[in-house]
């Protein structure tokens, strides 16, 4: 039998699953993601059906889902083979900041707590804001993200709207609505005559090693190569499109601009509800 709102949830991509632990619904997931990470004990407290690209079918069939939430068009095909077997999908889509946040107050929907999931993503709207306040009359330093590196892919959406929001410039802003990866590839030689002063890295999953961006040939001269400022940002804080990039991801994208004092100083600006685990 099928219920609404939705009382066992099947999470194939981490977003989801971090915002039902925030809004205190973690007891309708029933499976995750081999990637989910956030919260800290996740992988041990559900089981994992999934990767990103595939999932195991008939083990989140076994598990009777009332709901699985998938995201983007990469998961389509999966989406599809569980529609086909009776089970209610909903496949999320978010590549911006607003995005984001109606992917909150929609799981709150779907899951029964639409009052708190809207009070969640008004706190997390206003803390961006309130970031943004901060660092809005400081000089702007020019940030190339690069979220893959064989080829060169620049930052996606609401990464580049974080950059943004932190103070900075991101020198590829223009790209950035291109949800496609490949439609977001730059040329070593874009980014050398693009002169950031910071280069931020998150291979999507595969540590950054620093000393190869640094090495690439014509790249001595680059602001950033120069003065050492060439930073990892960890994938699960930044490129998963929901609560954990408006709080850590943004934190860290802030420290690496202006330094771990100003993300300390950021402190006072941050609702305590906002603690998350």
């Amino acid at each position: 039998m099928r219920h609404f709102p939705a009382r066992r949830i099947v999470c194939l991509t981490e977003e989801t699953v971090e915002t039902l632990y925030m809004l205190g619904r973690q007891d309708r997931i029933v499976g995750v993601s081999g990637y989910c990470v956030r919260p800290p004990g996740v992988r041990r407290e559900k089981p994992r059906v999934s990767s990103f690209l595939s999932a195991d079918i008939p083990a989140i069939l076994a598990l009777e889902p009332d709901l699985v939430l998938a995201f983007s068009d990469i998961q389509a095909d999966i989406a599809a083979d569980l529609a086909r077997a009776g089970v209610a999908v909903h496949l999320f889509n978010q590549r911006d900041l607003v995005g984001i946040l109606a992917m909150i107050r929609t799981v709150g929907a779907l899951a029964g707590c639409p009052d708190e999931a809207d009070g969640l993503a008004t706190r997390l709207e206003r803390r961006v804001e309130a970031v943004r306040e901060t660092f809005a009359g400081r000089s702007k330093p020019r940030v190339y993200f690069e979220e893959w590196d064989e080829p060169m892919i620049s930052g996606i959406g609401w990464v580049s709207e974080l950059i943004e929001a932190a103070g900075g410039r991101d020198i590829f802003a223009q790209l950035a609505g291109r949800q496609a990866a490949k439609d977001r590839i730059v040329t070593p030689e874009a980014v050398v005559e693009a002169a950031p002063d910071i280069v931020l890295a998150s291979w999507c999953g595969k540590k950054v090693r620093t000393e190869r961006i640094a090495a690439r040939p014509g790249w001595e001269g680059v602001p950033a190569v120069r003065d050492g400022r060439i930073v990892e940002i960890k994938s699960p804080l930044i490129l998963q499109p929901g609560p954990a990039a408006l709080t850590d991801g943004l934190d860290a994208i802030v420290a690496a601009l202006w330094g771990a004092e100003a993300v300390r100083d950021l402190a006072k600006v941050d609702d305590a509800s906002l603690e998350l685990f």
